[in-house]
């Protein structure tokens, strides 16, 4: 056999090719489901995989692809795979490369690509591009094979990158000479590595941990942070024992909600403003400080000085922002077992004083925004419409939550409680849109649940005709877009006065309920908070793919959501 593994004369028995080898890499390893969408070179290979027992979903935009394989992988804590064709189909899937390593998804891209010495001296193949010095500056790690016998190997070390530490994106590069290159079946099948321990435990160091307790059980006013790196970590259970034997309120991130129920006692969530002005000792699990908690410092966190403690696997980190008082470098489970090994019966829990004024802050804000959440407005304005949301998710909490947009991912935020852990998803560390569809579809083929896509009227534009693939595989998800007829809000006008309409203004009462009618799923017209309510639970009874287009107050939201002031405003006067 040559070093290529092409066929020649010395090749006896059986042969396999790099088709049916990247399938029995990715089985061996228990990568069963891949999102992409089909064409040259990988049309052949998605055939094989389907026949193979691969179950292949195929999208109609490779980035809806790709955010699917981001949040699989979030979901499973293994990578999710994303296929694609070659140069314009990559581009299409880097944004979700890109957006699964900023995340800390594991998730592996593979293309298909054109041949080395034909890209080399640029000569013009089809979709001729250097795919990987593109992806290198996006992901973990990128790989080229060349050979069907480094087939295996190269898809463990995928595994491997994207799972180990901190988890991201992987690149594969696949030549489309690769996938018909041969060898002997047995040599292909030693070929193959099953993956053991591809993402092992980081044991912090017990001083640090000791140390951390020790500032923590110091502290008059203590709060803990959940990131969505607590919840990816699936310590679940241990993360709410720490929690409830330390006493200490919590304030979770909006995709750690529900790692303890939203209504816990120990909840700082409506609170926020109060518990980050006045904790003196913040301890972050699975958080960064990063813009979403304003760099740790600013006006948000108040005057006086804080002492922060940080788990994280990635040393690196620690101080981005603020000086860490007290690092933990390790995984999340193994931190957080070790803190609860260390904590002793003899824990004193924090002040009353301190617990009880998050309480009392807690109770006095939900109990002023209770009206709001309940009024029956038609047009529906974003409270109204969010209480019914609140309410159906309390009602269903094994329900996915897939939310997106400006006003109605920040509304949403605070204002819908979750109950149980992974099941509000949304658009993470980049606040990147157009993550809804692709989310919202592997959510629900990685979990069998009903899912729940709350989506602002640009955010669904991104990817909306993935409803296609929602009606295609007949998935429980219901899409409900919320529609206020354009961006921020329906009423801007062209300041120069010409005929073109606004930057932000959409077609007046666009129907997107007739769009889901037209590949065959449930679409339904929803003007009050009654109707919208009933539709929802409909579409859960039924399980059938629905799009529910729900009529908002063009007047009723802000610019930018609550993020306006990221948004640079002119200083020069015309």
């Amino acid at each position: 056999m040559s070093n290529n593994a092409e066929t020649n004369e010395a090749d006896t028995g059986d042969l396999t090719d790099g088709f049916h080898l990247l399938i029995d890499a990715l089985k061996l390893n228990d990568l069963n489901t891949i999102y992409g969408v089909p064409g040259i070179p990988i049309t052949d290979f998605g055939r094989m995989a389907q026949a193979e027992g691969i179950r292949v979903i195929s999208f109609r935009h490779e980035q809806h692809a790709g955010n699917a394989a981001t949040i699989a992988g979030f979901l499973t804590q293994k990578p999710g795979i994303c296929l694609t064709v070659s140069a314009p189909g990559f581009l299409n899937g880097l944004t979700a490369l890109a957006n699964a390593t900023t995340n800390c998804f594991p998730m592996i891209l593979i293309s298909g690509s054109s041949e080395r010495e034909i890209v080399d001296l640029q000569q013009g193949d089809y979709e001729e591009m250097d795919q990987l010095a593109i992806a290198k500056p996006l992901c973990k790690a990128a790989f080229r094979v060349l050979h069907a016998e480094d087939i295996g190997i190269a898809v463990a070390r995928a595994i491997r990158a994207a799972c180990s530490g901190r988890p991201g994106g992987v690149y594969l590069d696949l030549p489309a000479k690769l996938f018909g290159q041969t060898m002997n079946v047995e040599d292909g099948a030693k070929s193959l590595i099953k993956v053991a321990d591809p993402a092992p435990c980081q044991i912090p160091a017990p001083e640090a941990v000791a140390r951390a307790l020790e500032i923590l059980g110091n502290a008059k006013r203590p709060l803990i942070i959940l990131g969505k790196g607590a919840a990816y970590a699936q310590a679940d259970d241990d993360i709410r024992k720490f929690v409830e034997q330390s006493g200490i309120p919590y304030l979770p991130m909006s995709m750690a909600k529900g790692l303890l129920p939203d209504d816990h006692v120990l909840s700082a969530g409506a609170a926020r403003s109060l518990a980050l002005k006045e904790a003196d000792v913040v301890m972050l699990i699975g958080a960064r400080l990063n813009w979403l908690l304003s760099h740790g410092k600013g006006k948000s966190w108040g005057v006086e000085p804080k002492k922060f403690i940080q788990i994280d696997i990635e040393p690196k980190e620690m101080d981005s922002n603020v000086e860490i008082t007290a690092p933990i470098v390790g995984d999340i489970a193994s931190s957080v077992a070790a803190l609860l090994a260390q904590m002793g019966d003899d824990w004193s829990t924090p002040p009353a004083e301190w617990t009880g004024a998050i309480r009392t802050k807690v109770e006095t804000n939900i109990e002023r925004m209770a009206p709001k959440l309940r009024n029956n407005n038609v047009p529906m304005d974003y409270h109204g419409a969010l209480g019914v949301i609140k309410s159906i998710i309390k009602e269903r909490p094994d329900a996915i939550l897939v939310n997106e947009g400006a006003n109605t991912l920040d509304f949403a935020r605070s204002i819908v409680d979750m109950y149980q852990p992974r099941k509000r998803l949304d658009v993470g560390t980049w606040g990147v849109m157009g993550i809804g569809m692709g989310f919202a579809i592997a959510a629900a083929i990685e979990t069998g649940k009903p899912v729940l896509a709350v989506e602002g009227d640009s955010a669904f534009g991104f990817s909306g005709m993935e409803i296609e693939t929602i009606c295609r595989y007949n998935l429980p998800i219901c899409v409900v877009v919320f529609n206020n007829n354009g961006i921020y809000r329906g009423t801007d006008t062209n300041p120069s006065g010409g005929d073109d309409v606004a930057t932000t203004v959409f077609v007046k009462d666009a129907r997107y309920d007739q769009m889901m009618e037209a590949f065959g799923g449930v679409g339904v017209y929803a003007t009050s908070p009654d109707e919208l309510s009933q539709a929802i639970k409909e579409a859960f009874a039924s399980g059938k793919p629905t799009l529910v287009n729900a009529v908002i107050d063009e007047n009723a939201g802000t610019e930018s959501g609550r993020i306006g002031n990221l948004n640079p405003q002119s200083v020069v006067k015309k």
